[in-house]
C-alpha cells in the first residue's frame, strides 16, 4: 500500500518481503528471531534512487519459507534495518504520539517524555508496556540506534530512545 501511494505520488519505489529485504530468520514460525540480514538488495535499490519499502514482521528461514516475528515483529524488523545498513536513528511511527511516564488513557496526568534512555524503556516493556517491544529495544541499544518514536495521526516531537549517560538519566515520576 504504501508503495503503490509513493508511485502515485511519482516516486520511484520497491516493495521488499522480508525475504527479498535479505531477513534470514530461525524456524521458529510465529515467534522468530532474526539471525542476520544480508542488505546487497536494499543498497542496490537506495543506489538506483529507489525507496525501498521493506515489509516488517517477517522473514525467511535457510529453506526460504517465510517466517514471522510475532508480537513486535515490525518494530523489530525497522530497528534490524536501522542496524544493519548502520543508520544512527529509526523512526517508528505509530497511534501514540510518544512514550508516557504511564499509560495516559487511564492515568491523568501521565507526561509524555521528551526522552529515554535504553535500559528504562527495556523494563517499562519488560513491565508490560505496549509501545515498543523488548526486542527491538535491547537490538537499538546493542547497536546504539536511536529510536524515534512518533505518530502517524499528528505532527509532533515524539519521544527519543537513546543511551543517555546515568547524570542525564530524569527521574521519571
Amino acid at each position: 500500500m504504501t508503495a503503490m501511494q509513493l508511485a502515485d505520488m511519482g516516486k520511484s519505489c520497491v516493495s521488499l518481503t522480508g525475504a527479498q529485504a535479505g531477513i534470514l530468520t530461525d524456524s521458529a514460525h510465529g515467534a522468530a528471531r532474526i539471525l542476520s540480514i544480508d542488505t546487497a538488495r536494499i543498497l542496490r535499490e537506495l543506489d538506483a534512487g529507489k525507496i525501498v519499502v521493506a515489509a516488517g514482521f517477517q522473514g525467511a528461514e535457510r529453506g526460504s519459507d517465510t517466517t514471522t516475528l510475532g508480537r513486535g515483529g515490525s518494530d523489530t524488523t525497522a530497528v534490524a534495518l536501522a542496524a544493519a545498513l548502520d543508520a544512527e536513528r529509526c523512526e517508528i511511527y505509530t497511534d501514540v504520539d510518544g512514550i508516557y511516564t504511564a499509560d495516559p488513557r487511564i492515568v491523568s496526568g501521565a507526561r509524555r517524555l521528551e526522552e529515554i534512555d535504553f535500559r528504562d524503556m527495556l523494563l517499562l516493556a519488560g513491565a508490560g508496556s505496549q509501545v515498543l517491544h523488548d526486542r527491538s529495544v535491547a537490538l537499538a541499544l546493542a547497536n546504539d540506534v536511536e529510536i524515534r518514536l512518533l505518530s502517524s495521526f499528528e505532527p509532533g516531537r515524539g519521544s527519543r530512545v537513546r543511551l543517555l549517560a546515568d547524570a542525564e538519566r530524569p527521574d521519571y515520576v
